[in-house]
């Protein structure tokens, strides 16, 4: 290596470590010009290039990188960046290259471990998020995944351990307190109220106090102040919901676009459709909807693919659309008239990589998917899919109580009461379509009948699946599997009715949501 070239090579890389995209981009640029074969030039500017929000123009330079050196940085970044289009697939197979010849540094041993957790192989992940940890323990990145690993896979105390080291680290981290908070059900002789109340008036990031007031929250609810916790939660709501851009016209416009196109959706039926039976769990969320999937995925022929985004993904690839969103009234128009067969097909093979044994049947329970119920029932004749019910009051709770991801406009709904109340209202009026359009496809299952009678309702839902009786399934709470979900912690329990017409303990705060359920019509007995 030339001394020009090493001097090139450490601007670029110093460039990027501080961020300076630009100036990464124009080192790596020269080191390309000089020498197109140049493997470090590429990666670099492939990062540069992704970095600026070009993706595919990345994937092409670090491939070219991957090509000329395969090092396991290269295929790490590699990785990556496929995971960023969807390519789970290419992701996958990068990773499996890796592995064979792994690389030295944390950030690539950390980022191998995102890709994985991604993929839904927490397992995996582990070993790439402990050894970076090891490279650098005082990397708070880099502990957090190794934290939020352990929970996945039920490794609480070791997850705890973690988050105090971390926070020990990094005092004002409020996404260490708030994984802290959800990890297991606090108590009076042992919760961390005093320490959060204390970070939280010294935060001024608008998305750590919106983290530290739902761990505040949901400490006070656990040590039997749920008037307070409820108090907590509407200010840390309140706050975050004036940041935000959002209406209710701009989901409403979602749901009149399905119902609009349906007769289109329904007349064509779906040429060569595939003869594969995924379970899809879906509703509205914080519903049971992992509960569900527990009890399924106990059974010895299912296992669960996770929440998966392989169909909003192959129906926005079929409609062709162009708009920035996943779902949106122009997606789903050119959807309803799209190759139904070919949804299937091309659903099936992004599943693909999130399954682990192709025998098995698979449960997909991305709640979101009540929105495509129609589609999957062409694109997916022999598919089963169970919607999951609650009380609507519990559902605007229960939604309103879970901070979802923050980035993601999909939950901007979740934020206020009334929104979730229109929202749910929405979603009961498309149901009920399904319900009629679709006779006999879609089973829909109370979550409180479930909690009264685990047996029968289980009994049922095995017979709609077209599984036998598994005694396994009444042992759900028993299953090792990752959970990578907010209800990894109460699946990891024997059913339990505490939720069951929580709302009531709030009727005075919940009045306006019961008033507009009442003026709408919804059934609130």
């Amino acid at each position: 290596m030339t001394a020009a070239r090493s001097g090139q090579i450490s601007a670029a890389r110093r460039a990027l470590s501080r961020g300076d995209v630009n100036a990464t981009h124009q080192f790596a640029a020269m080191l390309v010009a000089e020498d197109p074969k140049d493997a470090e030039g590429h990666f670099l500017l492939g990062i540069a290039e992704s970095s600026a929000g070009r993706v595919q123009t990345g994937i092409q330079h670090v491939g070219k990188a991957v090509a000329l050196d395969p090092q396991g940085e290269y295929r790490a970044q590699l990785a990556k960046l496929f995971t960023l289009i969807r390519r789970d697939g290419d992701a996958a197979a990068t990773l499996h290259d890796a592995e064979q010849a792994l690389p030295s540094d944390a950030l690539s041993r950390d980022t191998m471990g995102c890709v994985y957790a991604r993929l839904g192989d927490h397992l995996a992940a582990l070993t790439h998020f402990t050894e970076a940890v090891r490279l650098e323990p005082r990397n708070t990145e880099y502990r957090y995944n190794l934290a939020a690993t352990f929970n996945f896979l039920g490794r609480t105390d070791e997850a705890d351990a973690a988050l105090e080291t971390l926070i020990a680290l990094a005092p004002g981290d409020a996404r260490a307190h708030h994984l802290l908070a959800g990890l297991r059900k606090q108590t009076l002789e042992r919760n961390h109220l005093e320490r959060l109340v204390r970070t939280h008036a010294g935060s001024r990031d608008g998305h750590g106090r919106l983290l530290l007031g739902y761990a505040m929250a949901k400490e006070l609810e656990d040590i039997g102040q749920p008037d307070e916790a409820l108090d907590r939660l509407c200010a840390a709501n309140a706050e975050h919901r004036r940041t935000l851009p959002y209406a209710f016209a701009r989901d409403a416009a979602v749901f009149d676009a399905i119902e609009a196109n349906w007769l289109k959706q329904a007349s064509p039926p779906a040429p060569e459709p595939p003869s594969d039976a995924p379970i899809f769990i879906i509703g509205m969320p914080r519903t049971g909807t992992t509960l569900v999937d527990r009890i399924l995925s106990s059974h010895p022929d299912v296992e669960s693919a996770g929440e998966l985004q392989a169909m909003p993904l192959a129906v926005k690839k079929a409609a062709g659309t162009r708009s920035p969103t996943v779902i949106d009234p122009e997606t789903i128009a050119a959807a309803a008239i799209s190759d139904m067969g070919a949804v299937g097909r091309d659903y099936l093979q992004r599943a693909r990589h999130h399954r682990r044994d192709p025998a098995l049947r698979f449960t997909d329970k991305f709640p979101g998917n009540f929105l495509y119920a129609g589609l999957i029932a062409q694109a997916l004749p022999s598919a089963t899919i169970v919607c999951l019910r609650r009380h609507p009051m519990d559902t605007v709770l229960s939604n309103f109580r879970n901070l979802f991801a923050v980035s993601s406009r999909y939950y901007d709904y979740s934020y206020d009461l009334l929104d979730i109340a229109a929202y749910y209202a929405r979603f009961d009026r498309l149901m009920s379509l399904w319900r009629k359009a679709l006779p006999g496809r879609v089973i829909e299952v109370r979550y409180e009948d479930l909690v009264a009678d685990q047996e029968e309702e289980t009994r049922q839902l095995l017979a709609h699946c077209g599984l036998a009786w598994s005694d396994d399934c009444l042992s759900f709470h028993t299953n090792q599997a990752p959970v990578s979900t907010p209800s990894a912690a109460q699946v990891r329990r024997p059913i339990y009715q505490d939720s069951v017409a929580r709302w009531k303990r709030h009727a005075a705060v919940l009045e306006p949501v019961q008033r507009f359920f009442e003026n709408a019509g919804i059934d609130l007995d």
